[in-house]
């Protein structure tokens, strides 16, 4: 049997092998160090959430804040029994929140699959299709807008110098009468 590993000063029972020119985590040459020091490499696929603030870029502020009193209102004169609008509050209080769960009990997850591949797809176009279709033709018009630009100077220039020196002598005064 493999001869059981003992954990490493962080804890871990594997610990990544070290290369010649060094592990790329902490490298042994200067360059390589020089270009990582700073740089903690973390993975985003394994970063921690927060479980309190659950939108913490606010994306759903003016959309999904629906409270009883934003449904349901009644105004001055026509008010039922406190006992009914308690138990409607409570009613619709309770409701939204266990449907919303199980909604995204049974949902959320096909749901984050969706989404997942969507946004992938967005991505892998738009790097892999978008951009270098956009930064091809750019490099292509350029071209075209030189030789425009030598088409434009070469025969309009000189027309329109010799029509502004044809109407630069002409001079015009308004004389107002009364």
């Amino acid at each position: 049997s493999p001869p059981a590993r003992s954990p490493s000063p962080q804890g871990f029972l594997y610990t990544a092998p070290i290369r010649e020119q060094g592990n790329i985590y902490k490298p042994n040459n200067k360059m390589m160090a020089d270009e990582l020091s700073e740089k903690a490499v973390h993975d985003v696929h394994t970063k921690e959430i927060d479980l309190v603030n659950r939108d913490p870029k606010h994306l759903n502020d003016d959309v999904v804040k629906i409270d009883f009193e934003d449904v349901i209102a009644e105004p001055e004169g026509t008010h039922s029994f406190d006992g009914i609008w308690k138990a409607s509050f409570t009613t619709f209080t309770v409701t939204k929140y266990w449907f919303y769960r199980l909604l995204s009990a049974i949902f959320g997850i096909p749901m984050a699959l969706i989404w997942g591949i969507y946004f992938a797809i967005l991505s892998f176009l738009h790097i892999w299709a978008v951009v270098p279709c956009i930064r091809s033709y750019l490099i292509e018009i350029q071209c075209i807008s030189r030789v425009y630009s030598i088409c434009i100077h070469t025969f309009c220039d000189p027309l329109f110098e010799a029509i502004g020196k044809m109407f630069s002598s002409i001079r015009a005064t308004v004389r107002k009468e009364i």
